[in-house]
């Protein structure tokens, strides 16, 4: 975990092109662990490091970049740009740190401000610590209806089906979703696609024709 004035769920990120997720802090260390082939990529223009994966649900290929949000969180929030386009949040708290759980309503608080409806995991990590925590009974996740993992990053424990848990929330919720701004997103991104699109068919029509060689 970030060690930070407002210690808690550090935002890292998990952008999906079928569906994007953000997450606190311990997130983007467990999707290294649990997508070996990730490749960072530094991001220096946000301060964070963004991981790409490729998983498939039901058949289909899917895009993910989980974001790193880099220590962002030091500063008591984070900026609305980590949560544009988010599909998913896997909100992580360390089970040695007390402050990190109670700072969980304030992140969540912030969450639904920007993103109000989409799918939100709960996650104790470092379980491997004490396995007798993995007994005890967390309520922030209960209180709001949330799913809540036990995971150890180092350990791998229960770390693969997180993700995976994750990326196929984020997609049903992408494909589902109502939310006027995904609606706009989708506008947009198809927008661009059709203008890229335009881009390569006129810098083909734009090259002079080959003429055979003469005899």
């Amino acid at each position: 975990m970030q060690h930070s004035p407002h210690p808690g769920p550090p935002g890292a990120g998990a952008q999906a092109r079928q569906g994007q997720a953000v997450s606190p802090r311990p997130a983007p260390y467990l999707a290294m662990n649990s997508t070996s082939r990730c490749r960072p990529q530094q991001l220096s223009t946000f301060a964070l490091t963004l991981y790409k994966h490729r998983a498939r649900v039901d058949g289909q290929e899917v895009l993910v970049d989980f974001w790193d949000t880099a220590g962002q969180e030091r500063f008591q929030s984070m900026h609305a740009s980590y949560y544009h386009k988010a599909h998913a949040c896997i909100m992580v708290f360390d089970v040695q740190r007390k402050v990190t759980y109670r700072n969980l309503n304030s992140w969540y608080k912030e969450l639904r401000e920007f993103r109000p409806e989409i799918p939100c995991i709960v996650v104790a990590n470092k379980i491997d610590a004490d396995m007798k925590v993995t007994q005890k009974s967390f309520n922030f996740a209960r209180k709001f209806s949330l799913p809540f993992y036990f995971v150890s990053a180092a350990d791998g424990t229960n770390v693969v089906k997180l993700f995976n848990d994750a990326i196929k929330l984020a997609v049903a919720y992408k494909q589902n979703s109502g939310d006027f701004m995904d609606e706009v997103m989708r506008e947009l991104e198809s927008f661009d696609l059709q203008k890229e699109s335009e881009t390569l068919l006129d810098k083909e029509e734009s090259c002079p024709e080959e003429k055979p060689p003469s005899a």
